[in-house]
């Protein structure tokens, strides 16, 4: 078993689940803890012995009343053992989590044991068992078995992929039905190819827009089907826009740091763009990690008197994380301090460890539904462009990504004033003095938006814009205007807390993006007849998008 795979990932969160049940033995022992569940327990144990009793005497109790989608089919409520069932299980999860509220934990501990407890309730569901879910049953049965073989042979294909298939990989094949937007490779180093998009207007805004995407994904989260391409948007809107995608790194590349990401991939990307446009500044947009290595980066360009960046676009991510929701739970000292020791110095984070993560976060959705579509009923999942997205992670060097983990999540010093030092010079938010537009998601549960607001008061300036968006991490920022879904937020005063301005907001119907384009055009520096080709004489195209370095996945 190799330290850094999902196996190791597991028996790492297996050593630590045996110590918090040992812990949560102590606790739950010691006579003030008893005295308080005791109440919990008798309630519990009464609801159970009422099921039981129904389940003998031929009917149906019901006391739980729940529209969880893991019970939808018919025989949940109907058919009185599986009726049984469902409610036992659901009674004692709630109950797991009574308990896990009432005991007396800091509010740290509160949250990492209200995490492990979940883990382990959406495990040990009912319906991810062959034997206890009546629609795997009914359909071995229809089928003959066939589905049960069916199932096998999809559980062995996934173990040979590493990972538990959530769409159907073989739908879609970049520069065929996602990353479809024209443009060219124009530069390349170790690290970034830069794509430069073709124009699809006459005219172009004169400054360019660069966008920075996470360099823990693949960067065709923001160009998946025309139809959903968020550069396809900004190119029909009349920007010339150039696209940074990361390198999945090897062991060549396994030495760089946090400062070698802003040299060569933020600092390059913004300077090639101004090169080719030949324009006084540049826009820029950074989205997720690539967000936080963007407002470093300006950070650092206010401190060198570095003038070419006009505006800042901040889709979805944190410069402030003193609130980092259920990600923050895997990170302590002891657990950076280990990954310090192993590959602090050199070495790889695979991609495949935060994927895993990732995906724990939302078990029910992206882990558990799968199990039991693949395995238990035999099926192949439908095809989904943002869950191929999601299946095509990413290496980081390991230096980098340690950096990151203690000086964000761990010590959140990108926020304090002259705390870090990159480049050579010291970062200060406050110095950065562009205009601004910030997105942050309602739901989202990798950058929690109140931490998405709190960039509004890090960075200075005044022409700042902040919009809240429905949905979560991915699907509120990938929301075409096209389409005129979901809903946003905006409200003209900024109070220093989350709570006071969403109090204050209003709710308006529709995609953001009309409303970022609008933002972006009074940054746009005037208008250019649009470029015949991409490139220049210095920077000739190398190949056609979306390039080599999006096409090298993690194969296992």
């Amino acid at each position: 078993m190799q330290p850094g795979s999902p196996e190791g990932v597991l028996a790492a969160i297996a050593q630590s689940g045996n110590a918090m049940t040992q812990g949560w033995m102590r606790l739950l022992s010691s006579p003030p803890q008893l005295e308080r569940n005791s109440a919990l327990q008798t309630e519990y144990l009464e609801q159970q012995a009422k099921l039981w009793s129904a389940l003998l005497a031929g009917g149906k109790e019901s006391l739980v009343d729940d529209e969880d989608r893991r019970f939808a089919a018919r025989e949940w409520r109907e058919n009185p053992y599986f009726n049984y069932l469902r409610q036992s299980y659901l009674l004692a999860a709630r109950y797991i989590e009574q308990m896990i509220d009432a005991a007396p934990l800091e509010p740290s501990a509160k949250e990492r044991a209200r995490f492990a407890a979940r883990q382990w309730i959406d495990a040990m569901c009912p319906a991810n068992f062959a034997a206890t879910n009546p629609v795997a049953l009914r359909e071995a049965l229809d089928s003959n078995g066939e589905s049960l073989a069916r199932g096998l042979a999809n559980l062995v294909a996934d173990a040979h992929r590493g990972r538990i298939s959530q769409t159907d990989e073989n739908a879609f094949a970049l520069g065929r039905n996602v990353a479809t937007t024209p443009g060219e490779v124009i530069f390349e180093n170790e690290l970034i190819q830069l794509i430069q998009y073709h124009a699809r207007t006459a005219e172009v805004a004169k400054r360019p827009l660069v966008m920075i995407p996470p360099c823990i994904n693949k960067y065709y989260i923001l160009d998946l089907q025309p139809e959903n391409s968020f550069v396809g948007y900004a190119v029909d809107r009349g920007h010339t826009v150039f696209m940074v995608s990361w390198r999945n790194v090897g062991a060549e590349q396994s030495h760089y740091g946090w400062d070698d990401y802003l040299e060569l991939g933020v600092f390059t990307a913004l300077r090639v763009a101004q090169e080719i446009a030949k324009s006084d500044k540049v826009n820029s947009l950074g989205f997720c990690v690539g967000g936080t290595l963007l407002g470093a980066a300006l950070a650092v360009m206010a401190a060198k008197g570095d003038a070419k960046v006009a505006s800042i676009t901040f889709l979805a991510a944190m410069l402030d994380f003193s609130e980092t929701g259920q990600i923050g739970l895997f990170v302590d000292e002891a657990s950076v301090a280990a990954r310090e020791a192993t590959i602090g110095k050199g070495g790889i984070l695979p991609g495949t460890d935060l994927s895993f993560v990732f995906s724990s976060l939302r078990a029910n959705d992206l882990i558990w539904p799968y199990v039991v579509n693949n395995y238990l009923l035999g099926e192949r999942p439908a095809a989904f462009d943002l869950l191929y997205w999601n299946a095509d992670s990413t290496n980081l060097p390991g230096p980098m990504y340690c950096y990151y983990l203690r000086n964000t999540y761990l010590e959140n010093k990108l926020r304090v004033p002259n705390a870090l030092a990159n480049c050579g010079v010291p970062v200060d938010l406050g110095k950065v003095k562009l205009p601004m537009f910030g997105l942050a998601t309602r739901e989202d549960h990798i950058v929690p938006w109140r931490s998405a607001y709190r960039t509004v008061h890090l960075v200075g300036g005044e022409d700042k814009t902040f919009v809240l968006g429905a949905s979560g991490h991915i699907a509120g920022v990938v929301n075409p205007a096209s389409k005129n879904r979901r809903s946003h937020w905006i409200g003209a005063a900024y109070p220093q807390e989350p709570e006071a301005w969403l109090a204050q907001a209003t709710e308006h119907k529709g995609s953001w993006w009309p409303r970022w384009a609008k933002w972006l055009d009074g940054h746009g520096g005037g208008k250019r007849k649009a470029p015949a080709r991409t490139g220049n004489a210095k920077y000739k195209p190398i190949e056609a998008a979306p390039g080599r370095y999006v096409r090298h996945r993690i194969v296992h």
